[in-house]
């Protein structure tokens, strides 16, 4: 497609483009720029292609998806991602989205400060809905969103001494076995959050991370309870004002997020986030020598090659025998 250009005529918008030099122009019935920008790609492909436009917009595949999802977390997640992805592309059709738009869409909000992490995100939500209105067949085909790469994770890991430090930095109870636990279990912190006692089987030393009714996405696990965690949680226990593990005068805790914070600034630490524990166990429990499948079931991971990409790297035995082979000091020169 040439480039085409959006102008004012007649007191609304126009689209232009030239053909060998010379200009053409159509009245556009858009009385926004967002949504002459999407009419242009109709009446450009309708003068030249003679393509009919149809089909619903983005915005509206968008939410059709997020019911869809109902009460999952990414259908939450998506109500703050689409401010932003639905400004850009939510006028458009499917079949209008092109790799420039995508770009477009990427350098507008590096340049206002968004992480290329955040991007990737919010193009993937697109993607996502995109798929989901193909294989419902509300579109022939889900068009190719581009988006940057994936950051490399960072590489920063807690030691035990140093989780130990936070639990002991923790302003209120609740945030110090929030922490504790998620360590201990190497759980997510939703799952932690949902942890509920009937779930903590004491005599046994089990917790089950799961909830039966499959609402999360991302695996959760059953993992063994530790001699330390016991006996936090026996304290805990004794003491639990409602059925939830991590409480907060009788009630579920929402959000752990600003007194982990607050733990970490008094802990002397910093580039430290809620996953980096989660990231922390897998590291102490791979250096340690636990074999990746293991690790991979106590993460939730369905994919041990997963697991293996990302923590293969701190297995004592990575890589030694490679590096055997390439051995050569000891051999005897022959002149």
């Amino acid at each position: 497609m040439p480039d085409i250009s959006i102008g004012r005529f007649r007191g609304g918008f126009c689209v232009y483009w030239r053909v060998d030099g010379r200009r053409t122009r159509h009245q556009l019935a858009a009385r926004t720029r967002a949504e002459a920008e999407a009419e242009a790609i109709d009446v450009y492909r309708r003068e030249t292609f003679h393509r009919a436009p149809k089909g619903q917009t983005v915005a509206e595949m968008w939410e059709a998806y997020r019911q869809d999802l109902g009460d999952k977390p990414t259908a939450t997640t998506m109500g703050y991602t689409g401010k932003a992805v639905l400004a850009h592309f939510g006028h458009y059709r499917p079949d209008q989205i092109t790799t420039a738009l995508c770009r477009d869409y990427a350098k507008k909000r590096t340049d206002s400060g968004i992480s290329q992490g955040s991007v990737h995100t919010e193009l993937g939500h697109l993607r996502s809905a995109m798929t989901w209105a193909k294989n419902n067949r509300l579109i022939d085909a889900a068009p190719h969103i581009e988006r940057p790469a994936k950051p490399t994770p960072k590489e920063r890991f807690l030691s035990k001494a140093e989780v130990a430090s936070l639990i002991e930095s923790a302003s209120a109870p609740h945030i110090g076995l929030a922490i504790h636990l998620l360590f201990a279990t190497a759980g997510r912190v939703g799952a932690i959050l949902d942890l509920t006692w009937d779930r903590v089987d004491m005599d046994r030393a089990i917790i089950n991370l799961r909830l039966d009714d499959a609402t999360t996405r991302k695996g959760r696990a059953i993992v063994p309870i530790n001699r330390g965690l016991m006996a936090a949680l026996q304290t805990e226990k004794d003491a639990a004002l409602s059925d939830y593990v991590v409480e907060y005068g009788g009630q579920q805790v929402s959000s752990i997020r600003k007194g982990f914070t607050n733990a970490v600034t008094r802990a002397g630490m910093d580039g430290i986030t809620l996953h980096t524990l989660r990231h922390s166990s897998a590291v102490a429990m791979v250096s340690s020598g636990i074999r990746i499948e293991k690790v991979a079931q106590y993460l939730g991971h369905s994919n041990v090659a997963v697991t293996y990409s990302t923590y293969g790297r701190f297995a004592p035995e990575h890589l030694t025998d490679a590096a055997e082979v390439l051995e050569f000091t000891n051999l005897r020169v022959v002149k």
